[in-house]
C-alpha cells in the first residue's frame, strides 16, 4: 500500500505542475506569437508609410528626370536605421536613385520593381510600393529593412521562461499541500473499494468526513455499491436481450445485403442504358451536324455563286437578299457548332491538374488581341494565380468569358481588362472586369441560359451560347459564376472552380 500511496502523490504532483507548465506554455505561446504578429504589422505599415512617403518627395524628381534629387531624398533615410537600402525606380522600370546605409556593402538591387507587395527573408524585409501622381504610375520605390524577429523572440523566450522558474516553485508548494488534503480520503475509498471486490460483501460503506467533492465521491462510491446487485441481474437481462438484437441485426444485414445486390443489378442495368443513351446521343449529334451542315452549305455556297456569276443581272434588293440568306447560313453554321460544343461539355473526360491560370489568361489574351489588331488592350492580370482544375475545360470558360470583355468593349478608345481574385460576400472568387457597355442587372438571371442575349445581334454578333458554355464547365467543376454590372460602366464576371467549403 506505500507503493500505491507514494504512486497516487506523485501523480498528484505530476498533474499540477503539468498543468501549470502547459497553461504557462499556452498562454507564453499566445504572447508571444501576439507579439511576433504586432511587430510584423507594425514593420510593414511603417516601411509602407516611408515609402509613400518617399515616392511622395520623389514625384518631382521623376517628373523632371532629376536623379540627384532622387539620391538626395533617399539620403534622408539615415536617421532611419533600420532601413539597410532604398531605390527608386523609373516608370520603365529601370534603377533611377539608390541609397544604402553601408555603401561598402554589395547587396544588389532587384532588376525589375514589383508590385505594392513585401517579403520577408530570412531578417530582411523587401518592399515595393508604387508612386502616384494624377492617376498615373510615375516610379516605385524599393526598401529592404531589418526585420528583427529573432530578437523580439529571444526576449520573449527569456521573459517566458522567467515566470514559468516562478509559476513552478509555486505549484511545487501547492502540489504538497493538495496531497495531503485531497489523497488520504481518496486512498481510503481505493482500500475499501480493493476489500469489497475481494470479499464481495456489499454491505460495506464509505465514511463520508467533508461535504466537498471527495464527501461527494464517498456518497457516489455508497451509492456505486448499493446498485451493484441490481446492476447484476440487470446486466443479465440485458445480455439475454443483447442477444436478441444480436440475431435480428444479423437478418436485417442479410436482407440489406439482398437489397444491395438488387440495388447493384439495377445501377449496372442503368448504367448500360446510359452507356447506349450516350452512343445514341454522339450519333444524333453526328447526324445533326451532317445532315444540317450540307443544305446550309449549298444555300451559302449558291447565293455566292449567284452573286459573282449574276450580278449584272440582279439589282440591289436581289443582291441584298442574296446577302442575307448567306449571313443567316452562316449564322446557323456557327449555331450548329456552338450547340455541339456546349453538349459536348458534359460528356467531356474531366481530369484535374495544378493550373497557371494568370498565365492562360495571358496566352488567351495574346491570342484575342492577334485576331484584334485594331483594338488597343490595357490588360492587369495578377501572377501566381494557381487552381486545380481541367486545364481544356477551363481554357474553354476563359475564351468565352474574354472574348465577351473584348467584344463587348471593343467600341471603346481603349478596351482594359483586369483578372485576379478577391474576397466577394465572403467567398474568394476569381474576377475578370472589362470597361465595355455593359448591361442592366435586372436582366442578370438571363444571362447564363442558352440563345439569350442582352444585345442586337447587329451591333455585336454572336449566337448567345458562349456564357451558357462558361456556367456549365464551372458547374462542372463544382463552382458559380455570376455577374455584376451598368450600363456603359463595363461588367465583372466571378467565378469559382470548387466547392465552397463548410464552415
Amino acid at each position: 500500500m506505500k507503493f500505491a500511496l507514494h504512486s497516487l502523490r506523485q501523480r498528484v504532483f505530476a498533474g499540477v505542475l503539468l498543468t501549470t507548465v502547459s497553461a504557462l506554455l499556452i498562454a507564453g505561446s499566445v504572447i508571444v506569437i501576439k507579439e511576433l504578429s504586432n511587430y510584423r504589422e507594425r514593420i510593414i505599415q511603417d516601411m509602407t508609410s516611408q515609402a509613400d512617403l518617399m515616392g511622395f518627395a520623389s514625384t518631382p524628381a521623376l517628373l523632371f528626370n532629376d536623379q540627384k534629387l532622387g539620391e538626395n531624398n533617399l539620403a534622408l533615410l539615415k536617421a532611419r536605421p533600420q532601413i539597410l537600402s532604398a531605390a527608386i525606380y523609373s516608370p520603365s522600370g529601370k534603377l533611377f536613385a539608390t541609397y544604402r546605409r553601408n555603401p561598402s556593402a554589395n547587396n544588389d538591387f532587384p532588376e525589375i520593381p514589383g508590385a505594392d507587395d513585401y517579403r520577408i527573408q530570412g531578417d530582411r524585409l523587401h518592399l515595393f510600393r508604387r508612386i502616384v501622381a494624377d492617376g498615373e504610375i510615375v516610379g516605385t520605390v524599393y526598401l529592404e529593412a531589418h526585420y528583427r524577429v529573432r530578437e523580439i523572440l529571444w526576449q520573449q523566450a527569456v521573459l517566458m521562461l522567467s515566470a514559468m522558474g516562478v509559476a513552478l516553485v509555486i505549484s511545487m508548494l501547492l502540489s504538497l499541500w493538495l496531497q495531503a488534503r485531497l489523497t488520504g480520503p481518496i486512498l481510503k475509498i481505493a482500500r475499501l473499494a480493493h476489500r469489497i471486490a475481494r470479499e464481495r460483501d456489499y454491505a460495506l460503506r464509505a465514511e463520508k468526513t467533508t461535504d466537498d467533492e471527495i464527501g461527494t465521491l464517498a456518497d457516489a462510491f455508497n451509492d456505486l455499491v448499493a446498485e451493484v446487485e441490481r446492476s447484476k441481474n440487470e446486466m443479465r437481462r440485458s445480455s439475454e436481450e443483447m442477444q436478441r438484437q444480436i440475431e435480428d441485426r444479423r437478418q436485417a444485414e442479410l436482407e440489406v445485403q439482398r437489397l444491395n445486390e438488387e440495388l447493384e443489378q439495377r445501377v449496372n442495368e442503368r448504367t448500360d442504358e446510359l452507356e447506349r443513351a450516350n452512343k445514341e446521343l454522339e450519333a444524333f449529334s453526328y447526324s445533326v451536324s451532317h445532315d444540317l451542315r450540307a443544305p446550309l452549305r449549298a444555300i451559302d455556297g449558291f447565293s455566292q455563286a449567284l452573286l459573282e456569276d449574276y450580278a449584272n443581272d440582279l439589282d440591289a434588293t436581289g443582291k441584298n437578299y442574296l446577302g442575307c440568306a448567306r449571313s443567316a447560313a452562316q449564322r446557323m453554321g456557327r449555331l450548329i457548332d456552338d450547340l455541339l460544343k456546349l453538349s459536348r461539355i458534359n460528356r467531356a473526360e474531366f481530369h484535374r491538374s495544378e493550373v497557371d491560370l494568370s498565365a492562360m489568361v495571358e496566352e488567351v489574351l495574346d491570342e484575342l488581341c492577334a485576331r484584334h489588331p485594331e483594338q488597343t488592350v490595357v490588360r492587369k492580370i495578377t501572377s501566381g494565380l494557381t487552381e486545380d482544375c481541367d486545364p481544356q475545360l477551363v481554357r474553354i470558360a476563359l475564351e468565352n468569358i474574354l472574348g465577351n470583355a473584348m467584344k463587348y468593349s471593343g467600341k471603346r478608345e481603349q478596351t482594359a481588362i483586369e483578372f485576379g481574385m478577391r474576397n466577394y460576400k465572403g467567398k474568394s472568387s476569381y474576377f475578370i472586369q472589362d470597361n465595355g457597355v455593359g448591361f442592366e442587372m435586372k436582366y442578370a438571371d438571363k444571362l447564363f441560359g442558352a440563345f439569350q442575349r442582352l444585345h442586337s445581334s447587329n451591333d455585336y454578333p454572336g449566337t448567345g451560347i458562349g456564357l451558357a458554355t462558361v456556367q456549365r464547365i464551372v458547374h462542372r467543376h463544382g463552382g458559380e459564376v455570376w455577374a455584376e454590372s451598368a450600363l456603359d460602366r463595363g461588367s465583372t464576371f466571378y467565378f469559382t472552380l470548387k466547392p465552397e467549403e463548410p464552415r
